[in-house]
């Protein structure tokens, strides 16, 4: 029985629903950001996964063009005292900063699997 490799596309909705991305039913995660050991669904052992930095990367990078964007809108418009600026841009960081992570991570690894992508390795030359 050939197994039907999915699309790009479905392997990204796999990655935001948080599912399995070999065959999109099981969890990925067995708590916040922490991966489960494998898929409960298929099988597929999840020790391969390495998302590194990336999620976090995209997020911050995001999350500081929104939050800065505004807080200049706001202190242009208004100039209001410091502790407004307080009281609206750190929930505002901590939710485009928190909420979004864990979708992001689970993306990444779906489409880390899908391009089937590995670790760089260094091709063995002859000196010249």
């Amino acid at each position: 029985m050939s197994e039907t490799l999915p699309t790009v596309t479905e392997s990204a909705l796999r990655g935001i629903a948080c599912k399995c991305p070999r065959c999109g039913k099981g969890k990925l995660y067995a708590g916040f950001l922490a991966l489960a050991p494998r898929c409960d669904s298929c099988g597929l052992d999840y020790a391969f996964i390495d998302s590194g930095d990336g999620p976090a990367i995209f997020i911050i990078m995001l999350a500081g063009a929104i939050v800065v964007a505004a807080a200049l809108i706001v202190e242009v418009k208004y100039q209001p005292p410091f502790w407004v600026h307080a009281a609206l841009w750190l929930p505002l960081i901590a939710a485009t900063t928190l909420l979004p992570l864990r979708v992001m991570k689970s993306l990444l690894i779906a489409l880390q699997f899908h391009h089937k992508a590995a670790p760089g390795r260094l091709i063995d030359r002859e000196p010249k």
